[in-house]
């Protein structure tokens, strides 16, 4: 298990961005075409956190178009540039999956004051 743990340890940032749930959140992802890299910027809200150490995930939802466009990112991955904090979000679930089947306003959530 020390073993696992010291090959873990390397891998993992030191600052982990502040994504709670509920929370609108800019994740600045670099994106590889070629020999080329840019990075790209996935807005949406943030509605599942799952595991925890090396693996810990987030998953964002948008709507583009009319359709609904879910990333998972990992929390320490190289690849992910920043993450920022559009607004914080008011809620009382640990996983959002019920804004999946809501459109238009019904979809928001309620921006935390203070």
């Amino acid at each position: 298990m020390d073993a696992l743990k010291l090959i873990t340890e390397d891998q993992i940032k030191q600052e982990v961005p502040k994504a709670l749930i509920g929370d609108t959140v800019k994740v600045h992802v670099k994106i590889r075409e070629g020999d080329r890299e840019r990075v790209q910027v996935f807005e949406g809200t943030v509605i599942a956190r799952n595991g925890s150490g090396v693996s810990e995930t987030f998953t964002v939802r948008r709507l583009s178009y009319g359709v609904g466009v879910e990333r998972v990112f990992p929390f320490h991955s190289p690849n992910i540039v920043k993450t920022e904090l559009v607004r914080a979000g008011k809620v009382r679930r640990a996983k959002l999956y019920y804004l999946r089947g809501r459109v238009g306003k019904a979809a928001k959530v309620k921006q935390k004051i203070g």
